[in-house]
């Protein structure tokens, strides 16, 4: 009798259980389905049947509405041994992954799979670590140090490759249309090399192909989550979905790579040595080229697409407004410089704007530390030491409960200093939030600075040169493909 006692009071305490702001705890709704058929299944209709936006509201309404729920993620069988995850898919829930007292983030950057250390000359890179681990600290230092070390390199460096870009884009538009992206991943490989490091670019040091063993580098690492980059489907899936590819396919390119690091990031290497941080000159060679192409080059290969397709959509009224306000900040002769743009609101607006509605980096993974409670906005859940976590970010900043009008693009949100300062810290796509600062003994991106700068001067240094353009875009999972169809050069400014 006292044991039923124990048992219905031990029940009725778990019942009860209050979430710190009151709400009463419940276990994650959802279910992982049946082993390997389920997460197979379910990869086909993340990647070909349903998309993710639909693939996570679909589950959503099938739980009542809850946005803290149980669901398999890709890839899946055979790459994935474990597919399942707590999503947390709103605003509140998903800042318990920016918690690093809450969630470790070792091997987590990719998600439900890791891919080969191979690929990173047998080191686990600073993406990889976790915050608490002390070469994390030690790795990131370096990282921060030559962030900001370099950021007066940024606006005339920028210019260059921006000035290159757009040389050819009017080259090319008389001829017919000019897709963006192409240029943009050259172009951008030399800014990123030379922003960071001076020296010779790498399309000079390296020749034509440099580019192209950078992006076949990051396809070895990213297929498994990779889509709508092989026709037809079905073999894409079997090819890039099914098995690891292996990274002897690029050890030839990840070395000519790690060649031109090794001379160019020398003076960055010579200085860590010299401060005795305790990483290896080679380890610290692999953890800059990891930087260089993975966070930087592959960050702004995706991110300026994005900026371009919402200018493109938004059409010759904001473009008016804001060659106007670059025109008036910077007029004829002066130069666009990282300060300048930093005057300009509506320029920062667009770009904080375009941040929140695509963050570079959808995915945010963490392992909980140990049995916690997570909130959403109006329910609480029990989540148990060594669950992933798994965020979708465009569903949390894209939130109807914190951002009006959440699913548009709405190009002057954070010019108010108001509602800036009410607002930008649930912009979090640098892994923490926008009015955050990036630390040794966090995770948020020690670039973040330098991708906002590049990001205001794209824009900046497009209003400088043409008063409005038009383009046609095509939405992919990873980048859109944006492509001008024409492009109206800067009037001079009327009184």
């Amino acid at each position: 009798m006292t044991s039923k006692k124990a048992s219905s009071s031990g029940a009725d305490e778990a019942e009860t259980k209050l979430s710190p702001s009151g709400f009463p705890v419940k276990e994650v709704p959802g279910s992982y389905g049946v082993p390997f058929f389920s997460p197979l299944k379910d990869r086909l209709q993340y990647y070909y049947l349903q998309g993710a936006e639909e693939y996570f509201r679909s589950r959503i309404a099938s739980n009542g509405g809850a946005t803290v729920l149980r669901v398999n993620m890709p890839p899946g069988p055979f790459i994935t041994r474990d597919s399942g995850v707590v999503a947390l898919l709103d605003a509140r829930s998903f800042a318990v992954l920016l918690d690093d007292a809450k969630v470790d983030k070792t091997d987590t950057l990719d998600g439900t799979y890791v891919p080969s250390l191979k690929l990173f000359g047998g080191y686990r890179p600073l993406a990889f670590l976790d915050a608490a681990d002390p070469r994390h600290a030690a790795i990131k230092g370096v990282v921060m140090r030559l962030a900001v070390a370099r950021m007066h390199q940024v606006a005339p460096t920028f210019k260059i490759s921006f000035g290159a870009m757009f040389d050819a884009v009017d080259g090319g538009i008389g001829s017919g249309p000019v897709q963006f992206n192409k240029l943009n991943e050259v172009h951008m490989f030399d800014f990123t090399c030379s922003a960071l490091f001076g020296g010779t670019p790498p399309s000079v040091a390296m020749g034509d192909g440099a580019v192209t063993k950078a992006i076949k580098w990051l396809l070895l690492q990213l297929h498994p989550i990779a889509s709508k980059v092989i026709k037809p489907w079905p073999i894409e899936d079997l090819l890039l979905h099914t098995f690891r590819l292996p990274a002897f396919l690029v050890r030839g390119d990840y070395a000519a790579l790690t060649a031109y690091f090794a001379e160019a990031a020398a003076a960055v290497l010579d200085d860590a040595e010299l401060a005795k941080t305790g990483i290896s000159r080679d380890e610290l060679l692999h953890n800059l080229v990891f930087m260089a192409l993975f966070n930087a080059y592959g960050g702004f290969k995706i991110f300026l697409p994005h900026v371009v397709k919402w200018l493109a959509r938004a059409g010759p009224a904001l473009h008016a407004s804001l060659a106007e306000e670059v025109r008036v900040a910077c007029p004829d002769g002066g130069e666009i410089t990282v300060s300048a743009v930093d005057r300009m609101p509506l320029v920062k607006s667009v770009v904080w704007e375009a941040l929140r509605m695509n963050p570079p980096v959808e995915f945010q993974y963490g392992r909980a530390r140990q049995d916690l409670v997570v909130e959403s906005h109006d329910a609480a859940y029990q989540v148990r030491k060594g669950e992933m976590l798994f965020g979708y970010q465009p569903m949390a900043t894209r939130d109807p409960r914190v951002f009006k009008d959440a699913g548009e693009f709405v190009p002057e949100r954070f010019v108010d200093g108001g509602e800036q300062g009410k607002l930008l810290g649930n912009v979090v796509w640098s892994n923490g939030p926008e009015d955050g600062v990036a630390a040794e003994g966090n995770k948020q991106c020690p670039g973040k600075d330098m991708v906002v700068a590049v990001g205001r001067l794209m824009v900046a240094q497009l209003f400088r040169r043409y008063d409005t353009f038009a383009a046609t875009v095509e939405d992919l999972p990873l980048e859109p493909i944006v492509t001008f169809t024409s492009l109206t050069k800067a009037a001079p400014l009327t009184e």
